[in-house]
């Protein structure tokens, strides 16, 4: 094996796991994210001899995820429409609290748009500056903390109705 296949073959093994986290809670579904991964890093071993010269590879991997993720909502949103409830449930979900609080959020996070979901994944998920979420993005830091904020109140009032609704059953 070449030592550029060695190493993409290394670098795959120790990101992956991270970018296919990033990946679903961008999108919000397992299929999709893996989907996701295994595009990018399909195009990634194409530009591999370019990319690793960029000093910090994982960074540009995450924003081609994101963005990726990012365009698939976009189409997403225009293709599908949501329902209040599944038809046909065969059961409800009776998790211990702490899944029902996982749960809950990530409900909420799949009720965000996609660019205010990037950018609450990369701030608080991914634990990235204002600068490093408006470089991956693209977009001014303004548009980050903007995003950013009004994703955290849309993620707070869907909580906050799933824990109404709860309480009403």
């Amino acid at each position: 094996m070449a030592d550029l296949d060695r190493e993409y073959v290394e670098f795959v093994g120790a990101a992956s796991a991270s970018l296919r986290r990033t990946a679903f809670l961008v999108c919000g579904e397992r299929h999709k994210a893996d989907d996701i991964v295994q595009d990018t890093l399909c195009k990634l071993y194409v530009s591999w001899p370019k990319v690793r010269r960029v000093g910090n590879p994982f960074s540009y991997v995450r924003r081609m995820v994101v963005n990726a993720a990012y365009d698939r909502g976009r189409l997403r949103s225009r293709r599908e429409v949501t329902v209040a409830e599944v038809p046909d449930s065969a059961y409800r979900h009776d998790f211990a609290a702490g899944h029902a609080d996982r749960d809950e959020v990530l409900e909420a996070l799949r009720s965000l748009g996609p660019r205010q979901r990037a950018c609450v994944v990369l701030r608080y998920y991914e634990d990235l500056t204002i600068e490093e979420t408006a470089e991956i993005l693209g977009c001014s830091e303004g548009t980050v903390k903007s995003q950013a904020s009004r994703g955290l109140d849309t993620l707070r009032q869907a909580i906050d109705r799933a824990r109404r609704t709860s309480r009403a059953l």
